[in-house]
């Protein structure tokens, strides 16, 4: 639990005498004017002090519940709340992955996955927003002060739930990282360099942390998709708009690399040459009339170039082995279906572990290519 975590340590019975010999000074030194404020600086670090003096800059935001204002919320909402696993983010290297697709490591796949269920997203969104409550209490109890200053007490206990509603922030943003990476690769924009893209997706992630309310009973991802997929049109608006105030300055060349376009290219040619040694070699056990129509249809007769001639039609193609148009594109697909498991099997195998209902570009690539240009 969290709360039981922070309260785990206990001080021996010396640091205690100690600790309430520091209080009784504190409390005695803190009636002078402005003394308050020396002795908050004194306690704390100076990261620690700039995030205090962050937080009391602005009033803190949060999703509001009933459950925050019944008796023992804390405890209900932290002890006695269900255990809920951590996720494992040591797979994630979007732009390694994207740009290596073939190396081994580890994937979304191979990597522990945390999905949550909706009650226990409910719990962690209760958490979250309940220690950015006592944020916000703690916030206005220092405003009414004269000094408007926080106590040396006030002080820890801000920097504390600002502590616990950012560790509960990090951990469901986490565990819906694969969430970002999966939408990135499926709205590819060719004007936005993917390192680009991924970043604005972590970042309308966080913001659909801020503002879920897990009370009105959808589940987060439904959220976070939509806020996402809004940040990724923002992106490209944004990079629209630079373009054309900025026209001669733009250099595509500087701005992106074009590896992952040639990449492609190469793989799609490599490609092309296995199909045709298939066909050359009949490794997919073709017919005598399926190799005869594929070689004509596509131009791929032994010692061939491109640009030789130009490919036959289906009713050419009937007209040399005596049938129909239509019978020569039955032949035809039934011969690219074998073609199809060759390639796959000895050329394609398998590359990369996609996300569920998700297909690996170059796979398509080399589809289309078997598909259409295989001369």
């Amino acid at each position: 639990m969290v709360m039981s975590q922070l309260h785990d340590k206990k001080p021996s019975p010396l640091e205690q005498t100690r600790l309430r010999g520091r209080r009784r000074g504190s409390n005695a030194a803190s009636t002078a004017k402005g003394e308050g404020r020396r002795t908050v600086m004194r306690r704390l670090s100076p990261e620690d002090q700039r995030i205090l003096d962050h937080l009391l800059s602005e009033e803190m935001d949060f999703i509001d519940s009933e459950a925050f204002y019944e008796k023992d919320a804390e405890q209900k909402i932290y002890e006695q709340a269900p255990d809920i696993a951590k996720p494992d983010t040591s797979w994630y290297h979007p732009v390694m992955d994207d740009l290596s697709a073939a190396r081994g490591g580890r994937t979304v796949k191979s990597a522990q996955q945390v999905i949550l269920t909706g009650a226990e997203e409910k719990v962690l969104f209760h958490q979250f927003n309940y220690a950015r409550y006592r944020v916000r209490e703690l916030q206005r109890a220092v405003w009414e002060r004269a000094t408007r200053q926080p106590t040396p007490e006030q002080a820890e206990e801000i920097l504390r739930w600002h502590t616990i509603s950012e560790r509960i922030r990090e951990q469901i943003a986490e565990t819906n990282l694969a969430l970002v990476l999966a939408m990135a690769k499926r709205t590819r924009m060719s004007e936005v360099d993917f390192a680009d893209l991924v970043s604005e997706g972590n970042m309308a992630l966080l913001r659909a942390v801020d503002k879920f309310d897990a009370g009105r009973g959808y589940k987060f991802s439904t959220y976070a998709c939509r806020a996402i997929l809004k940040a990724f049109s923002r992106q490209g608006m944004k990079l629209s708009k630079y373009r054309q105030r900025f026209p001669t300055d733009f250099d595509p060349k500087l701005e992106r690399s074009n590896y992952l376009e040639t990449k492609r290219a190469d793989f799609e040619r490599d490609a092309a040459d296995e199909v045709k040694r298939i066909v050359l070699e009949n490794r997919a056990d073709l017919t005598d009339v399926e190799k005869t129509v594929i070689e004509h249809r596509f131009n791929l007769k032994a010692g061939a170039e491109p640009g030789d001639e130009k490919p036959m039609t289906l009713e050419q193609v009937g007209q040399i082995i005596g049938v129909t148009k239509e019978r020569v594109r039955q032949i035809q697909n039934k011969a690219m279906e074998k073609i199809r498991v060759q390639l796959e099997a000895n050329f394609l195998g398998v590359q990369v572990e996609q996300a569920e209902g998700q297909t690996p570009p170059e796979q398509n690539a080399a589809s289309r290519e078997s598909q259409i240009t295989l001369s």
